[in-house]
């Protein structure tokens, strides 16, 4: 008889019946359904501490009921398609970015294998040789929802912030695809359970500190929030892609939202944080720890303090501009991680040859790096102006006569705001006259 296979051999996963495959998928999404309806009481009631506030605190014991009187509300309110609106992709839209969130969880391992009414089976919907690959291409398929709602409204404000969800998320998620490939070199395998297995000793967190911050930054950024959230910005597009969505069409893209923070929050716990598994001090005082159903409670205790994370970093930090946030995605993050790939590469075939252990050494190479990124993002922000750059050309206050050329004899007149066009732009004086003098027309 052949022994059962272990955790983190792919033999142990396409063997449930149809029964328990439902079921789990089920669980799985109230499970996702009731923790985003607990993260936004999360948020509020934390985000209201750090501002000395109450928070929600009516509807229920401690407000706990108050998102889903917000859901019954959400539901309940009228939908209103704007006439200019493409119909079927407007409606379409929000169902995409909604369904896309909700798939990421099915290779998410949440525990290990257990006995569920007599069948043993892990606490993992699916496995494959290649799952963080399937993570990635989901969370691709979310931005079509997101880009397909600002386009199908009609409205300036929502197709300028479905461009800027576009551009932010494919820089950050090159980002975050990189991150993965130390992790992937490191554990030589792209499976999540397998990956999770290979860090019953270290986890890749500490290991491979440049990718896990890297990835930290990037997955705020893959998920639009603060600071990062300029495709919503309302000071300048209103609410951005979703402007002219409201009803249960707009709590699609509220859900969408919170679960990917909770799904990014999941795969970091998965690729970084050791999985379902306890911490050390922990797991080394108590042996059953990592059996049972007891590592589900680790995993939520992980996923919920990264998700504080993204609380804490709403509530104190601004929102950075978009040039300056475009090109700490192009200019530090995707350099960083290119090098840092080099370095684990480079580390993996000398520990392969050799069989030499350089694990403190890729340690502390990760630090050296970081603190170097670091440094030179900081000297770039305080650069003065290049004194090469080119001087600005001439002002024309007709733009060469187009689209409507001047009268003859008509003179540009000195207003206030021709005062501060001067003072940004080079204008020959002939180009102006004394304010007050009327135009002269033959």
């Amino acid at each position: 008889m052949n022994p059962a296979p272990a955790y983190g051999d792919l033999a142990i996963f396409g063997h449930d019946p149809l029964w328990l495959i439902i079921i789990k998928a089920l669980v799985l999404f109230i499970a996702l359904v009731l923790l985003t309806l607990f993260t936004t009481w999360f948020e509020r009631r934390v985000v209201a501490r750090m501002q000395q506030r109450s928070g929600p605190n009516r509807v229920g014991p401690l407000g706990l009921l108050q998102p889903l009187a917000d859901g019954i509300k959400l539901a309940l309110k009228e939908g209103i398609t704007p006439a200019n609106a493409d119909r079927v992709v407007y409606l379409l839209a929000p169902i995409i970015a909604a369904a896309a969130a909700m798939l990421v969880f099915a290779v998410i391992p949440i525990g290990p294998v257990v006995s569920i009414f007599g069948v043993e089976t892990p606490l993992q919907l699916t496995d494959f040789s290649v799952s963080t690959l399937y993570i990635l291409a989901i969370a691709s398929v979310g931005i079509y929802g997101i880009v397909l709602a600002g386009w199908s409204s009609g409205s300036t404000y929502s197709l300028l912030g479905g461009l800027r969800s576009s551009a932010q998320m494919v820089s950050y998620e090159i980002a975050m695809g990189l991150s993965f490939v130390a992790v992937f070199l490191y554990a030589g395998s792209m499976s999540t359970s397998q990956i999770v297995a290979g860090q019953i000793d270290w986890w890749y967190g500490v290991l491979l500190l440049p990718s896990f911050v890297i990835y930290l930054i990037s997955m705020v950024g893959e998920t639009n929030r603060a600071p990062f959230d300029l495709p919503e910005a309302e000071g300048e597009l209103v609410a951005g892609f979703h402007t002219e969505y409201s009803g249960l069409r707009w709590a699609m893209f509220f859900l969408a939202e919170y679960v990917n923070m909770i799904n990014v929050a999941a795969v970091a716990t998965t690729l970084f944080l050791g999985g379902w598994r306890a911490p050390a001090p922990i797991s080394t005082v108590w042996p059953g720890a990592n059996e049972g159903w007891w590592p589900i409670l680790w995993f939520l205790a992980k996923i919920f303090v990264i998700l504080f994370v993204f609380v804490w970093l709403r509530g104190t930090l601004p929102r950075l501009r978009y040039d300056q946030f475009m090109r700490f995605g192009w200019k530090v993050l995707i350099p960083v991680s290119i090098v840092w790939i080099l370095l684990v590469s480079a580390w993996r075939g000398i520990r392969n040859e050799y069989g030499t252990d350089l694990r403190t050494t890729l340690i502390w190479l990760g630090v050296a790096l970081f603190l170097v990124a670091a440094v030179t993002y900081l000297l770039d922000l305080r650069r003065g102006p290049d004194d090469t750059a080119v001087a600005p050309p001439r002002f024309d206050p007709y733009a060469g006569g187009y689209p409507v050329p001047p009268l003859p004899g008509q003179e540009f007149p000195v207003t206030r705001r021709a005062k501060a066009i001067v003072t940004a732009s080079v204008i020959e004086p002939s180009d102006i006259r004394p304010e007050g003098e009327g135009d002269t027309h033959e």
